[in-house]
């Protein structure tokens, strides 16, 4: 489990038009949004990806920066990021398994054909979506065993705008007996 404050695991991939991300490496005044999707086949990840597209100009004025995570290749990615029309976030692909295991994410395995008629990878990762601080530790993590009901974009920007007023630390960081 990832601890709140503490250093997430790093995250190196390749992305479409961006080069390599490398989360270590980032430049941010206030971190980044790491959002995991399940990838290509997923109809709600195209849905959620296109609120994060809707919004990161308001995340970008904050100071944060947004990268979309998959474990599809360049290809199916590439269909993605057409497919909400985007341009304003980094979409990253080839996530290793064992990477997505590390941010604590479930994996699943394939369904055959989803609703939309696109064929699910043997194996994939289940969504998740963090906050990592310029530092590089968790500030707000949230993972889901189903491609349903996932925390909303804009929810989450509010909670930046809070917590920027307010001098909010990162909560959830207690690792004693309870």
């Amino acid at each position: 489990m990832l601890m709140p404050r503490q250093k997430t695991p790093n995250l190196t991939l390749p992305t479409l038009d961006h080069g390599a991300f490398d989360l270590s490496a980032q430049e941010t005044e206030r971190g980044t949004v790491v959002c995991f999707y399940r990838g290509l086949h997923c109809p709600i990840c195209a849905k959620y990806l296109a609120e994060m597209e809707k919004l990161a100009d308001k995340f970008a004025e904050r100071g944060i920066d947004m990268v979309a995570v998959s474990s599809d290749g360049e290809e199916r990615t590439r269909a993605m990021q057409e497919k909400i029309d985007s341009s304003k976030i980094k979409f990253a692909y080839d996530l290793p398994l064992s990477v997505a295991k590390e941010w604590g994410l479930y994996i699943s395995t394939s369904r055959g054909k989803t609703s939309i008629g696109i064929e699910e990878p043997a194996l994939f990762s289940e969504p998740g979506l963090f906050l990592v601080t310029e530092q590089q530790t968790l500030f707000y993590g949230a993972v889901q065993t189903m491609p349903f009901v996932r925390p909303h974009f804009s929810e989450l920007l509010g909670a930046v705008d809070f917590a920027i007023a307010n001098n909010y630390p990162a909560r959830g960081e207690y690792t004693g007996a309870v």
